[in-house]
């Protein structure tokens, strides 16, 4: 099942796995415009950072079929117009601006080529963003499984498998790695509160793995440590600064200081494109604040009173000092210091 999938050719459209219809009815969503690729974004349908990445390079698309005729100086505006909308569907993911950069760079060194051709060319350049998000996946799958002991418990938090990417995941293609390796793992997945992401996604992942696995609430994380069932934690990241610190949904932090007191590992994976390295540490990375009402009047039921202030931050900041190790696609980087991180990722 692809959750990310181009239809047609340069005039196609995109087809993505609603995932805010999961565990329930699997649905599909045709974006036929950027409107219908931002409102997927912001309200996510398609969610984790790389699969951010790869629907807003084929959305970019979306917004040139009435350009395809023109001078390029209408295209280019044009490209400008949706790139710079496209750009404000979510702010914490760097994989988004990472991918719209991507795209960008097509259309500045394409000085000589036609609206046309341009639009080709850039089909073919998402399409490459996709395969390489593919591709990467299957690597940090294999370098990340190696940390993995044999028949250990592994907690994870929040979805980064083949929902949250174009391909096997970033967490989850590790711990995927490891199932078919026999390492004989059993998955820990915390729910994730507010939206419910660990409980909607990742336990549907789990069981289409076959990967045995065990739901709890995030607050159990704690307790199930102290029992001695859990042996290394991996979570994913939207956006790591250059000397580790690591942004990711909220909870991860919480996590990451337990496994510390209980002396667990605990492991990112996250492909390059999700470094950051223009900001020094994690104190820079924007924190998205969604609508109060996905803790107060969640999934259609009021559980607050409505007069009670909210807070509601979709992601929390991890610092370098509790990640025990970053599995990219070009290795492993341990210890988490600027020094290494430049050394992997910009190497």
């Amino acid at each position: 099942m692809k959750t990310i999938e181009w239809i047609g050719d340069v005039d196609g459209h995109l087809r993505l796995l609603d995932q805010t219809a999961l565990p329930e009815k699997t649905e599909f969503l045709d974006c036929r415009t950027p409107e219908d690729v931002f409102g997927a974004i912001r309200r996510l349908s398609v969610r984790g950072a790389p699969a951010i990445g790869v629907s807003a390079a084929y959305g970019l698309l979306l917004g040139l079929k009435d350009v395809a005729d023109t001078s390029r100086e209408e295209f280019d505006a044009a490209f400008d117009k949706v790139s710079t909308y496209l750009a404000e569907s979510r702010p914490t993911a760097v994989n988004l601006f990472w991918a719209i950069a991507r795209m960008r760079d097509v259309v500045a060194e394409s000085n000589d080529m036609s609206s046309s051709d341009l639009r080709q060319r850039l089909l073919e350049e998402a399409r490459e963003i996709e395969a390489e998000d593919r591709e990467m996946c299957n690597a940090m799958g294999r370098f990340g499984a190696e940390l993995i002991p044999e028949g250990a418990g592994v907690l994870t938090h929040c979805n980064t498998g083949m929902l949250a990417t174009a391909g096997t995941g970033t967490a989850f293609a590790v711990l995927l790695a490891a199932h078919q390796a026999g390492k004989n793992i059993h998955v820990y997945a915390d729910e994730t509160r507010p939206l419910l992401q660990g409980a909607r996604l990742t336990a549907w992942e789990l069981l289409q793995s076959n990967i045995p696995g065990t739901l709890i609430t995030d607050s159990m994380a704690g307790w199930v440590m102290k029992e001695g069932k859990i042996q290394a934690v991996i979570t994913g990241s939207d956006r790591i600064a250059a000397n580790g610190d690591a942004a990711n949904k909220i909870g991860t932090y919480s996590v990451a200081l337990l496994a510390k007191a209980h002396n667990i590992p605990f492991y990112i994976a996250a492909p390059s494109s999700t470094f950051d390295l223009s900001l020094p540490t994690g104190e820079s990375i924007p924190i998205e604040e969604r609508d109060p009402a996905e803790i107060g009047h969640g999934f259609g039921r009021q559980t607050a009173p409505k007069e009670i202030n909210m807070y509601n931050p979709a992601f929390d900041v991890t610092p370098a000092e509790y990640i025990t190790a970053l599995i990219t696609e070009k290795g492993v980087i341990q210890p988490v210091t600027t020094e290494n991180v430049a050394k992997v990722v910009a190497g």
